[in-house]
Formats: C-alpha cells, sequence, structure tokens
C-alpha cells in the first residue's frame, strides 16, 4: 500500500463566530495528484494556510510523513517539505526571475546554494516554459509568467507535498492547457500535489480523489468522477460555478 504523505484529521479554524474549517479529515498518499474544491467560502485556501503553517489550527492534528506539522511556524513546515503557491501571485518584484527560483532553493527542504542554485533555477524556469527569460524582473512579466515564476520557486525547494491554490486561475484557453499539462507532468515525476481549483476539466483529466468543502465542511470525499456527480456536491458547488 502507498504510504501516506499527508493526513489531515479534525481540523478546525474559526475567526470569532465564523468556522472557516470545521472538524475536516483527510489523507493524500505519496505521488498522489489531490483534488480540494468546492464554492467560493467554503475553506479550500484556510485549510492550504493550516498545511502550510501560515495559520494554525484550533483543534485537529496534521501529518506530513508520519511527523506532526500542525502549530509548527510557517518557515518550519517548508523545510520540511511542504511548499505552495497563492491565490494572488507572491514574487520578489525587485528580482529577476532566476533569484526569485533561487530564494525557493535556498530556504526550502534540500537547502541548495551557489552555482547549483542557479543551475537549478535555469532548469526549473525551462521546465514551467521562461527559458531565455531568466534575466527579466519578474515586475515586468506578464501574470502567467508571474505566476509560472511562483511555481519554479516552489518546485525549488524540493517540496515532499506541493499546494497549489487555484494555479491555474486566469488562464486563457491555450495556457490553460499548457498549465494542465506541465502539472501532469509534475505529477508523473513523482510529485505528490493538492490542488485547489474551480477549473472543472482540470480537475477531471488530472486528479483521481478530490475532497469538496461547503461552509467549512466536508461534504463529499472519493473518486472525482462518483463525486462530481453526486446531488449534494452538484447543489452546492457545480450549480453555483455553472452560474458564476
Amino acid at each position: 500500500m502507498t504510504a501516506l504523505a499527508l493526513r489531515v484529521s479534525g481540523a478546525r479554524k474559526a475567526f470569532g463566530g465564523l468556522v472557516a474549517v470545521n472538524d475536516v479529515s483527510f489523507d493524500v498518499r505519496d505521488g498522489e495528484l489531490f483534488a480540494l474544491i468546492g464554492p467560493n467560502g467554503s475553506g479550500k485556501t484556510t485549510m492550504l494556510n493550516l498545511i502550510s503553517g501560515a495559520l494554525k489550527p484550533d483543534a485537529g492534528d496534521i501529518d506530513l510523513g508520519g511527523a506532526k506539522i500542525s502549530g509548527l511556524a510557517a518557515h518550519e513546515i517548508a523545510r520540511l517539505g511542504v511548499a505552495r503557491t497563492f491565490q494572488l501571485v507572491r514574487v520578489l518584484p525587485s528580482m529577476d526571475a532566476e533569484h526569485n527560483v533561487i530564494a525557493g532553493a535556498v530556504f526550502g527542504r534540500r537547502r541548495v546554494w551557489g552555482a547549483e542554485a542557479h543551475a537549478l533555477a535555469r532548469e526549473l524556469l525551462a521546465l514551467v516554459g521562461l527559458r531565455g527569460r531568466e534575466h527579466v524582473p519578474v515586475a515586468a512579466m506578464t501574470y502567467i509568467d508571474q505566476k509560472r515564476v511562483e511555481l519554479a520557486r516552489a518546485l525549488a525547494s524540493d517540496p515532499r507535498v506541493l499546494l497549489l491554490d487555484e494555479w491555474l486561475a486566469g488562464l486563457n484557453p491555450s495556457e490553460l492547457n499548457i498549465g494542465i499539462s506541465l502539472i501532469e507532468t509534475l505529477n508523473r515525476q513523482g510529485r505528490t500535489i493538492i490542488m485547489v481549483e474551480h477549473v472543472m476539466d482540470a480537475i477531471r483529466s488530472l486528479c483521481g480523489r478530490c475532497v469538496v468543502m461547503s461552509s467549512g465542511r466536508k461534504i463529499k470525499e472519493g473518486g472525482v468522477s462518483d463525486v462530481l456527480s453526486d446531488p449534494e456536491v452538484v447543489q452546492a458547488y457545480l450549480g453555483d460555478d455553472e452560474d458564476a
């Protein structure tokens, strides 16, 4: 049986009277491409924030490779092997693309320096479609290229689990096809990926299993095709998404 990469057990997070994540549990296996879906405001990004350490859970445990990480600082969790992208791109605007990626190599799980870090950054920028643009300032790049830089930076940390928070959002159809192909390639390389995503075509083509959240609760978990045809999911999520 494939080992577990991540286990979330009874995670809860409240902001005053709003319970953003309400007793949510799920497992992600090594090498799995796993989806976390649901309507806007369902708690998906809060869940990623709990995994990455941006927020600490009020209750419950999160384990990475069998070791508890819930309650640790974000930089500690990053060094243990969790990397992420964000809904709103976060880059280092005063640096070029290569040095943005090097930042991930230096502060990640496998800390790489010097010439090795430069070589790794160039390799990853080529992987995400930015070959030849290594020395372009990220502030001068388009939104999609900044997203590519952010993804390359996350990969530079050599994560055990990669969290993608709506990485495909805002892409035109041709960019979307490229993005789906890139995520598929990363997974085939053995990457464990958790996707928060609204693009259902991507979820159907990429992911084997998913969890659906609504109003902070997990309402369904299982194989993607079964979950997406469930009436409760259609009502809570797909109907809203199709009307948007």
